[in-house]
């Protein structure tokens, strides 16, 4: 019985495809910002979560600073970037810049073309 559970566990392994995306966003000076987003973990949402007291954006933020990445798989922001992040950057941009992290990877991503 074990061993189908394994199976199981492996076939979801497979499906997870956790591969960096390209992400664009466009922000308020109408440039385009890309970076390149692996879909979220459990694991992940849970290490964001800590030390957030359940307020969505520092989640959303700190899901941000984990997972957005430049082409080559380096960080684009660091912990200690946090308030230069929240108070040096317009908030439309930013909020933007946090939906598209949280949204990687779900195949409803809204179709630039729509």
């Amino acid at each position: 019985m074990p061993s189908s559970s394994v199976r199981a566990l492996d076939r979801l392994k497979k499906s997870a495809n956790l591969q960096p995306i390209k992400q664009s966003v466009e922000l308020s000076d109408g440039s385009i910002f890309e970076m390149w987003v692996a879909p979220l973990t459990m694991a992940e949402r849970q290490r964001a979560q800590q030390n957030t007291d359940n307020d969505t954006d520092a989640f959303a933020l700190q899901c941000l600073i984990l997972k957005a990445q430049d082409e080559s798989g380096q960080r684009l922001f660091q912990m200690g970037e946090i308030a230069e992040l929240k108070h040096e950057v317009r908030d439309a941009d930013l909020q933007k810049l946090m939906l598209a992290v949280l949204t990687a990877g779900q195949e409803e991503a809204e179709d630039p073309k729509s």
